[in-house]
């Protein structure tokens, strides 16, 4: 099990408190009259925050006040190389752009609290911490640098040929400073357009952009938030309808169509930039597990490493594109998440299990980037190398889970026996989503296609337990530079 930290209330005391985001990050002011239910979560008379650390701690008189803003934006080029220099800064935001934080309580800049874009104070390496000591019974989990002892960086999980090649991929392709500022500038403008038309609309960044699990060549998801509506919620075929109207004298933006799907989507570009943007109405659940994947990207640094690569692998080899009937990126995150909390010595905990208060799914939007900072510091045993959790990660899959009977359930930190209902009944793939608790995995439908992706997890496990090379399953250098040319 995991080494605890004694504290009566499960709580992290004062000098363990847990940060999500990473080093440095702080609370936002919010500019006033911006969110209509937050005077009432502020005063804790919130149904689900009577008791809430955060709502306990403020009144109703009391704003948020973020001391200065470091230049760089968060934990996006944070992780040390090999060779343990730190690397830096992609680029600075642009003077008069607004960033999904807010750096003045002027509404007439910034235009409405968004969700806090986290940083990091000095560039600090997230890592683990020296909160946890062997024999302690509190559950511990990090996002702060490491003390001696620890592993301050990938180099102490990348002493191998095969973790040193999935850090070089790591490295190359994460996703920049610049690249989320970029973004972030687009969002920006977006959400002034389109308030012309929706007044009370408020856009959110979100998915791999906003995670830390993203490319430098990741598309940018957004969902855009309009409550308050006395009619009942607002149609999102209709909103989005609306605006692909509104987008397209807009000059900045180009091959703007909508997607029907089961979640309806608006897909557009960023002129010059290339940049696509996926948007969709009310879809809040997509702000709430960002905010669970960011937590669990920032709880040891060998998450976001692996994660890279098996996203990489499963592209190459065809199996990660929801809309042809494959694995989409989110399901194959979680598929991750499940295997580093069930190994003998996890990785990862579960901690919607161990801190449900802090991802509780009818928390306010308001409150989301809250919860998760009061979770305390967690530090896994498991000291096994990139290369040997990769091979255990493919060799999982295509032995050990049973497909057939079994469900992947990162909320409950382990494989849940499929029952009769009609969400998992007669489906090939079961990977619960943490807070609906449907099945992401329902676009794999057809026995071909299920029978593919199997084929490639049985294939790949073999191969690379044999030649402990990456370039077995995908060819390293040329990935490298296909994302470089997409930048």
């Amino acid at each position: 099990m995991y080494p605890r930290i004694p504290h009566p209330s499960g709580r992290p005391s004062r000098h363990q408190s847990y940060n999500p985001w990473g080093p440095g990050y702080r609370p936002y002011q919010m500019p006033p009259g911006t969110y209509q239910n937050f005077d009432q979560v502020s005063r804790g008379n919130s149904p689900h925050f009577a008791s809430h650390p955060a709502a306990m701690k403020r009144t109703h008189n009391q704003a948020w006040h973020p001391q200065s803003l470091v230049s760089d934006l968060p934990g996006l080029s944070t992780s040390v190389p090999v060779n343990a220099r730190k690397r830096q800064h992609e680029s600075p935001v642009p003077n008069g752009s607004k960033r999904q934080r807010v750096d003045s309580p002027s509404p007439q800049q910034r235009g409405g609290r968004l969700i806090a874009v986290p940083y990091f104070h000095n560039q600090a390496v997230p890592g683990t911490s020296n909160a946890a000591s062997p024999g302690s019974s509190q559950n511990t989990h990090s996002q702060v640098p490491v003390t001696s002892g620890s592993a301050s960086t990938l180099q102490d999980y990348a002493k191998d040929k095969l973790s040193k090649q999935m850090v070089e991929l790591f490295e190359a392709c994460q996703q920049q400073a610049c690249d989320l500022t970029r973004k972030e500038t687009c969002r920006s403008r977006l959400q002034r357009d389109i308030q012309s038309v929706f007044p009370v609309a408020r856009l959110y960044l979100t998915g791999s952009s906003m995670s830390g699990l993203g490319c430098r060549s990741s598309d940018a998801d957004l969902c855009l938030v309009l409550q308050g509506s006395t009619q009942g919620s607002p149609d999102p075929i209709h909103i989005l309808t609306v605006l692909q109207a509104f987008f397209r004298p807009l000059g900045y933006l180009e091959k703007i169509h909508l997607i029907r799907a089961k979640v309806p989507i608006l897909r557009f570009r960023e002129k010059g930039s290339g940049l696509e943007f996926d948007l969709n109405v009310n879809n809040t659940v997509g702000i709430r597990n960002t905010f669970l994947l960011r937590s669990y990207a920032y709880a040891d640094l060998r998450v976001k490493p692996i994660i890279l690569a098996v996203k990489k692998w499963a592209r190459h080899h065809q199996i990660n594109d929801a809309s042809k009937g494959t694995l989409s990126s989110y399901t194959l995150v979680l598929m991750v998440l499940h295997y580093l909390q069930t190994l003998g010595e996890p990785v990862l905990p579960s901690l919607q299990k161990d801190f449900p208060e802090c991802f509780n799914p009818s928390m306010e939007i308001d409150m989301i980037p809250e919860g998760p900072r009061h979770i305390p510091p967690y530090k896994s045993q498991n000291k096994s190398s990139l290369g040997d959790l990769l091979q255990g990660f493919l060799k999982y899959y295509s032995s050990t889970f049973r497909w057939d009977t079994q469900v992947i359930s990162v909320r409950e930190g382990k494989a849940l026996p499929k029952n009769k209902s009609a969400e998992w009944r007669n489906k090939y793939i079961c990977v619960e989503e943490p807070f609906e608790r449907n099945n992401v995995a329902r676009a794999v439908h057809e026995q071909m296609k299920f029978n593919t992706i199997k084929s490639k997890f049985a294939a790949s496990s073999q191969i690379l337990a044999q030649s402990k090379d990456l370039n077995a399953l995908l060819p390293v250098r040329a990935t490298i530079s296909k994302e470089a040319s997409r930048k």
